[in-house]
């Protein structure tokens, strides 16, 4: 047996051993997903570089180790680490799960509009997934992604959002998943986020690390956002340098929905980000915004993917991505236009901005059309500081680092602008600025 069949095989003994226990177990609907589910995975094993979609992103490092699965409880938080985990002057729902496991005691559930469901995904597979059964699974298919095939057989913990058609939830609903402690757990969150028809809804995923050393994130988002819905989705992903994250979110718009997602990632050692968006119905409007940093040796790769299959819709995506040390960075942006899909608006950008000589990404935007009545637009960049700039920056006094370091904050803050949420905002700027030297907060009066 070799190193990747073994590891396989540890995945697939802790599928066997936990089966009967994992929530919903007694559905035989979701019963038959998790084991199909974990048929995919074992028929397709861990991906390897040899597959064009991870041909610059080798997980080997995630095969090689070995990650318990959490136990039954969280872990318990000092009242200074349980701060930590707050975004200041955030007041929506907020739900957080502390090693893989839904802490009641630590979320808070406020008041929410009649019909509306905002809970942990494990108590609705018990509760009610007869419920759950028309959209889970549904949308990120096991089939085509081995860690998405993962995460569906052991899912158990995550959310659980639907908003009734015709209803508003005027604020956002925070998702925060933190890791605490030295053992080496592997997470499957899952959440399902269901927007009926002309219903609005924000929420915000936090990934955050406390104390903890290296563990094994695996996440899938299923979002579903009816006809004349709009959903707007937040990722904030600031964990461990010696973690590992892969995360899945896919999409699925009715007629004329929107969905706009705001993807920031700090944190991890190795990182990848998978986006899909299958847009389904004349109208839906979708538009992917992506911030990314890495220094030392981390390593963060984004795959995006829009699917224009239906005439008259429309995609705006700009990714930027801020490179150290020896970080090295991956963007694959895909946009489909399928033959029938007239009308199409669509336009990508993605900017790497490298700071030492050591740092590196690869970039590929593309384009794939079949149809010719089409509005279409791709770029790519990756440079270095403007020379005049610093030299502008430095002659009103500045020092070298400082001059370098506000530039930085200025390409990478257009990014953070964006966000319609203050308390995202905030949490972003700060980590920014503790990310780069030589920068205090001043650095947002001075620019």
């Amino acid at each position: 047996m070799n190193e990747s069949q073994g590891a396989k095989e540890r995945y697939l003994t802790a599928f066997d051993q936990l089966k009967d226990r994992l929530p919903g177990s007694g559905a035989p609907w979701l019963q038959a997903l998790r084991e199909g589910a974990m048929s995919h995975f074992d028929a397709m094993g861990f991906p390897t570089p040899r597959l064009e979609d991870w041909k610059y992103t080798n997980v080997a490092p995630i095969e090689k180790r070995y990650f318990e699965y959490p136990d039954a409880q969280g872990a318990e938080l000092s009242p200074a680490q349980r701060q930590a985990l707050a975004f200041e002057g955030f007041e929506g729902p907020t739900l957080v799960f502390v090693n893989g496991r839904f802490c009641p005691g630590y979320s808070r559930l406020s008041p929410l509009p009649e019909g509306v469901t905002v809970g942990a995904l494990a108590d609705a597979l018990q509760e009610c997934p007869e419920t759950l059964s028309a959209h889970l699974g549904r949308y990120a298919d096991p089939a085509a992604n081995a860690f998405a095939a993962l995460n569906t057989a052991l899912m158990d913990q995550g959310a659980y959002i639907h908003v009734p058609a015709g209803v508003s939830l005027d604020a956002p609903v925070l998702l925060v998943y933190a890791a605490s402690g030295e053992r080496q757990l592997m997470t499957h969150p899952r959440n399902l986020i269901v927007a009926g028809d002309n219903s609005r809804v924000a929420m915000v995923e936090h990934y955050v690390n406390i104390d903890a050393s290296a563990y094994f994130t695996n996440a899938v988002t299923e979002v579903v956002a009816g006809p004349g819905a709009a959903v707007d989705h937040y990722k904030v992903q600031r964990e461990s340098e010696a973690a590992y994250h892969v995360a899945t979110i896919q999409v699925h718009q009715g007629r004329d929905s929107r969905f706009a997602s705001r993807n920031f990632s700090l944190g991890g050692r190795l990182v990848r980000n998978d986006i899909n968006a299958l847009l389904g119905a004349t109208g839906a409007d979708c538009t992917l915004d992506g911030l990314y940093v890495a220094r030392g040796r981390q390593h963060v790769d984004n795959h995006t993917y829009v699917d224009h299959a239906v005439p008259h819709c429309s995609s705006r995506e700009y990714y930027k991505g801020v490179l150290d040390g020896r970080g090295r960075a991956v963007f694959n942006g895909r946009i489909m236009v399928r033959q029938d899909a007239q009308k199409t608006d669509a336009h990508q950008s993605n900017h790497n901005l490298l700071l030492s000589q050591d740092a590196e990404v690869d970039t590929k935007p593309q384009l794939e059309i079949f149809a010719d009545d089409v509005k279409c637009s791709h770029g790519a960049t990756v440079g270095h500081l403007d020379g005049d700039a610093l030299f502008y920056v430095r002659s009103r006094g500045i020092d070298e680092q400082s001059a370098h370091s506000l530039l930085t904050y200025a390409f990478a803050r257009e990014l953070v602008g964006r966000a319609a949420i203050p308390a995202v905002r905030a949490v972003m700027e700060r980590s920014l600025l503790a990310w780069l030297p030589g920068i205090g907060e001043s650095a947002g009066e001075l620019l």
